[in-house]
């Protein structure tokens, strides 16, 4: 049986005695309640905070005060009075739950402990938000069949989909230390570049952004390094957003033989609030069909639970919003929607996959998809496919027209989860904007 399970945390006519939660439009209703690391104001000390409506509760806060210690006993402040979320990553999903249950309980309409907790509300547009977790290490995946075919076609028009992307999830190792949290500034990279057949040294002219889903491992450390499925679904705390930027003409100069390097390595950015599984749980859906001629999955990446729900049904979206949009006041330009659950590979596929050689992951990793594309125009999550690499550009509806990103232009990547019966939740932005490159000379 699944571990992720509906409870009464999940009751879609559930209210909070904080109004704002209540609304449709919220991404943090009663039925999230992510989790998220920050500053408050003049205070210098991060705490962990947990949203609700337009508002944060101050976690640490609870926690210092003795409200958890029946959760967690005596180390509840160790736990919880933090600047980084990994100590609570580390505990089990029993207890994960238990604190969901007391968070729902504690802010629902009547609750008798909303005098207790009032006071440690902190309204989110004081917040300033950092990253939720101390990443160790960083695996981004390669697992949207329909990105992997569009940029194959790019880079190997003979050859577009390679035949090991059906049999395992293809992977790659990041570079933790360049995570950045949403609004954080991007600086376009210099590389190695091809011009007129020469090679150079200069900034990136084909700058891109890449639209993706993270998931924050929990649990401790195996010390085998092997997990089946179901071990593996136990070590996922919860999903962010992540616009891993690439720089494309850096990346076809240096991926081979070994993949891709500067062009990856320089930035990548994650939305500040970690929406758990048991927040997801009503929003699994079946895994992606495989095709009459795919090759049959192997034993180890198989079974019924994670054929059943092992995907998430996630609607995302992605803004771009140039200069010159920014100074007339235009709104923003949507330039991508389409949604999760097309992903060919699992999270829980991706865990097993990676530990299967004796790897072991430990509380804070994380791991990203790999960039989410549709089979329809529009559905593309990277200009590198919409504008297929430059040469059809994108009318931004005001004159201007982008093969590739700007100086000046931001990125906003969305994402929310709706299903009939159940009340919606967001994830909040994933934003940031281009500066121009270092000057080398």
């Amino acid at each position: 049986m699944t571990i992720w399970t509906l409870d009464e945390t999940h009751d879609p006519n559930a209210e909070s005695w904080i109004s704002s939660a209540n609304l449709e439009s919220s991404a943090f209703g009663l039925q999230n309640l992510p989790y998220g690391v920050a500053t408050a104001g003049n205070n210098a000390e991060p705490v962990i905070v947990v949203a609700i409506g337009d508002q944060a509760l101050n976690l640490s806060a609870c926690a210092a005060a003795g409200l958890l210690d029946e959760i967690f006993g005596v180390d509840a402040c160790g736990i919880l009075c933090r600047d980084d979320l990994n100590a609570l990553m580390a505990r089990s999903p029993a207890e994960w739950r238990a604190l969901r249950l007391w968070l729902h309980r504690a802010l629902r309409a009547g609750s008798e402990m909303q005098s207790g907790i009032e006071g440690f509300l902190l309204p989110i547009e004081t917040l300033r938000m950092r990253l939720p977790a101390r990443i160790g290490d960083y695996t981004d995946f390669y697992c949207s069949v329909e990105h992997a075919t569009n940029v194959g076609k790019v880079f190997r028009p003979d050859n577009p989909l390679l035949p090991n992307f059906k049999s395992l999830p293809v992977g790659y190792h990041g570079r933790a230390s360049s995570i950045i949290v949403s609004g954080a500034e991007v600086r376009r990279p210099n590389g190695q570049i091809r011009v007129d057949g020469d090679i150079v040294f200069a900034p990136s002219r084909m700058l891109d952004y890449e639209l993706e889903l993270g998931a924050f491992i929990g649990g401790g450390k195996n010390d085998s390094g092997v997990h089946r499925l179901p071990e593996a679904r136990e070590r996922l705390f919860g999903v962010c957003l992540v616009n891993d930027w690439s720089a494309r003409d850096i990346q076809a100069w240096e991926y081979q033989p070994l993949g891709p390097f500067l062009s990856k390595s320089f930035a990548t950015t994650i939305s500040p609030w970690v929406v758990t599984m048991d927040a997801l749980a009503p929003f699994r859906v079946a895994a992606r069909e495989r095709l009459a001629d795919d090759p049959a999955l192997l034993d180890y990446l198989a079974d019924q639970d994670e054929a059943r729900g092992g995907a998430l049904t996630i609607d995302l979206a992605v803004r771009l919003e140039s200069a010159a949009m920014r100074e007339r006041g235009d709104a923003p330009l949507t330039v991508t929607r389409t949604n999760a659950a097309g992903l060919y590979w699992t999270f829980a596929q991706m865990i097993t996959h990676h530990m299967s050689n004796g790897c072991p992951m430990m509380p804070g990793d994380l791991i990203a998809s790999g960039t989410i594309s549709g089979e329809t125009q529009g559905s593309q999550g990277s200009l590198l496919e919409l504008t297929r690499r430059g040469a059809e550009p994108l009318d931004l509806g005001n004159g201007e027209s982008r093969g590739f990103l700007q100086d000046g232009d931001e990125i906003v990547l969305e994402g929310r989860c709706e299903r009939e019966g159940f009340r919606a939740i967001g994830f909040g932005e994933c934003r940031g904007a281009v500066l121009p490159a270092s000057d080398w000379s």
